[in-house]
């Protein structure tokens, strides 16, 4: 329980005020992740049918929602993908970039990704068909969480220390095997096989870029975790467009 407790305090805003516990406590914490994925799909969709049964449209619901989401998780994610995009197309050296990393102001790459990133969740979710948007959140939530397990698991932390740095000292193969049947029992569970497609799409996208991340940092940072996070969120709801 605590695990899980302490999942939910570290990826959203819900104020458990869990101060003390051990690095150990921290990394199972990890096996969570897809489970506060779930918990906050599925907060999305009982606001989303609240919404339809107060007569919003659609596209007003889906907007709405993807706010909604930004707020539950602190916007903690997006800041991350901001300073990820700021530091890659600064055309700076490795120090530089993870100085950028650093720096609490936005410049406008990261800006632009993150209003980017935003109008195209709101895109994809509104293509879907109605049927299948509930379902949609589900994978797009509980995925994207287990990204970043992926990530933390298969890269090195690029950083002497960090926020990042108590998860990724203290994962292992349990951990990841543990989260990655949570998340794919309950992507099985809301679309069947067309899930684990999109299961295998997230794993190879985190995968590659991972890869490229660590190329051009030496190592992954909690900024790139969480644009790791954003991306994967999108990359869902545009397979499933095409999948469904």
């Amino acid at each position: 329980m605590i695990s899980l407790l302490l999942a939910i305090q570290f990826l959203t805003i819900i104020p458990l005020k869990i101060k003390s516990f051990s690095e150990k406590k921290a990394s199972l914490s990890m096996v969570c992740f897809p489970l506060v994925g779930l918990f906050l799909g599925a907060l999305l969709c009982v606001s989303g049918e609240l919404l339809f049964v107060f007569g919003f449209r659609q596209l007003s619901i889906d907007a709405i929602l993807i706010v909604l989401l930004i707020i539950l998780t602190g916007g903690m994610h997006l800041d991350g993908l901001s300073d990820t995009f700021d530091a890659l197309l600064c055309n700076k050296d490795k120090a530089g970039m993870l100085s950028i990393m650093r720096d609490s102001r936005a410049g406008v790459m990261g800006m632009l990704s993150v209003v980017s990133i935003i109008l195209l969740k709101i895109a994809l979710l509104f293509s879907l068909p109605m049927v299948y948007q509930k379902g949609g959140l589900l994978l797009m939530c509980v995925l994207s969480r287990w990204a970043m397990v992926l990530s933390m698991f298969c890269f090195p932390y690029a950083r002497l220390e960090g926020k990042a740095r108590i998860f990724l000292d203290g994962i292992n193969w349990k951990i990841f095997l543990v989260s990655s049947a949570i998340a794919l029992a309950s992507v099985l569970a809301v679309w069947g096989l067309k899930a684990l497609i999109i299961f295998l799409v997230v794993a190879l996208f985190t995968l590659l870029f991972g890869k490229f991340i660590n190329r051009k940092l030496g190592g992954i940072t909690g900024d790139t975790l969480g644009a790791t996070n954003e991306l994967a969120e999108v990359l869902v709801l545009l397979s499933a467009v095409f999948l469904i």
